[in-house]
Parts: C-alpha cells; sequence; structure tokens
C-alpha cells in the first residue's frame, strides 16, 4: 500500500503541480458556470420543472465538456511516458504492474472528481448573491454527484486504457473520444429507432443521459452501480493485461 500512494501521490502532483491542471479545472469551472448561467436563464423566461442541476446536466453545453474531460486527463498517463522511454524505467523498478495501473487511474478519477467541486461552489454562490436556498434539494444534489463519479469511474478506466495503447498523446484523446461518444450514443438507440424492438431494454439498461436524468431527481437505483463499477473494474483488468504484457516484452 505504502508504494501505491507514492505512486498516487507522484502522478497527483502532475494534475495539481502543473499549469496543465490548474487550466483544465479553469476550463472545466468556466463551461460549468456557462451551463448554470443558460439554465437560470430558462428559470426566468418560463417555470421549469426540473431541478437546476438536473437541468443543466442536459445542456448541449454538458455533454460537450463532460465528454471532453476524459481524453484531456487521461492522455497523458501512459502515452507519455511511453514516447518519453520513462514508462521501461518504471516497468523495470520493483513495483508491480497493478500498482502503476491502478496509480494512474486512482490520480486522474481523484481529479475528475476534484473538477466537479466548482459546481458546489456556484450553488453556494447562488444562496449568498440571492439570499434564497438554490433550487435543488440535497436528495438531488447527492444523486447528481454521486451518478457522475459512477459515470466518471468507467470513462476514466476507458481512457486509461487507449492511453495505453499508444504512444501518442493525440491519438490516445482521439480513441477515448470516440469510444465514449460511442457509448453516450448507445443510449439514444431507442429515441431514435423507437422502442418497439427487441433489445430496447438494453440499451436503456446502458443509457448514461438516462442515468443522470434518475439520479438527478435523487432516485438512486442499483443497476447502474453495478453497471459501471463492472465495467470500469474490467476495462482496468485489460489495462492490466496490456501493461503487464509490454513489462515482460521488454
Amino acid at each position: 500500500m505504502r508504494t501505491l500512494y507514492i505512486l498516487y501521490k507522484k502522478e497527483l502532483k502532475h494534475f495539481l503541480m502543473t499549469p496543465f491542471g490548474w487550466i483544465v479545472l479553469a476550463f472545466i469551472m468556466l463551461l460549468q458556470g456557462l451551463s448554470l448561467s443558460s439554465v437560470l436563464e430558462q428559470y426566468e423566461k418560463a417555470p421549469v420543472q426540473t431541478s437546476m442541476l438536473q437541468s443543466s446536466l442536459s445542456t448541449p453545453l454538458f455533454w460537450i465538456y463532460f465528454i471532453f474531460i476524459f481524453p484531456l486527463i487521461t492522455m497523458k498517463q501512459f502515452a507519455e511516458e511511453e514516447r518519453s522511454g520513462t514508462l521501461e524505467n518504471l516497468m523495470t523498478a520493483p513495483v508491480t504492474t497493478w500498482q502503476v495501473v491502478f496509480s494512474k487511474y486512482l490520480s486522474s478519477y481523484t481529479f475528475y472528481a476534484i473538477l466537479w467541486i466548482p459546481v458546489l461552489l456556484h450553488i453556494q454562490l447562488f444562496s449568498l448573491i440571492t439570499g434564497t436556498p438554490a433550487p435543488v434539494t440535497p436528495s438531488e444534489m447527492y444523486g447528481s454527484f454521486g451518478i457522475l463519479l459512477l459515470i466518471g469511474s468507467f470513462f476514466v478506466a476507458v481512457g486509461i486504457l487507449a492511453s495505453a495503447l499508444t504512444s501518442s498523446q493525440i491519438v490516445a484523446a482521439i480513441m477515448t473520444f470516440g469510444a465514449l461518444v460511442f457509448v453516450v450514443f448507445l443510449g439514444f438507440v431507442p429515441m431514435i429507432a423507437g422502442d418497439s424492438f427487441q433489445g430496447a431494454p438494453i440499451f436503456h439498461y446502458i443509457s448514461v443521459h438516462e442515468h443522470l436524468s434518475y439520479f438527478s431527481r435523487g432516485l438512486i437505483d442499483i443497476r447502474p452501480i453495478v453497471l459501471y463499477s463492472s465495467l470500469a473494474f474490467f476495462t482496468l483488468i485489460l489495462t492490466h493485461h496490456l501493461v503487464d504484457y509490454r513489462r515482460w516484452k521488454h
């Protein structure tokens, strides 16, 4: 555990102690603010039945920056070290492959979780500026952040796997983006083809936007928890085998 902690701390510093991490945080914070502002404008124009968080998590702007988060924070993890030659040195050190893979995954996932802290600050600022509670209940808030962390656990794992497949950050980012767009698109298949075909329940089960909509209303479902946890675990196993193969090959 001590070795894992040292590797994790080293990887996390790459996000928190470099300009790259702060630029990403500032960029995402700006887009989150714009997304919430667009929702508040809708509240001014007409009554809205959904909560502030649920509405902000369904805007086109949210989906744009949400999918782009993962290529940004994962593309360097293995690809950059493979390109610079430092990965080979790391693989010959007295550490296990699991420690290397999990430290990179955990650091990326921690930074991903940090990116959502500004949303909490925006909600607090709303209450301070307007003098009224934000139009969101605690259950809706817990559900929204819970499902974002769940989805992120799988999406970060996909990015780590893509980074381990190539020595090019650009290629890793493109693979991650393409894979995540495909996963998100699968949830829209019933909306395009209708619910009449036999496979519709499967697409509803894996629908990312339906999970977001459900949890952001404060409704907790065990099935997405099992789904994303299992997919993240399976993806990390694939990454482990890939990195382990490279390790013994060298």
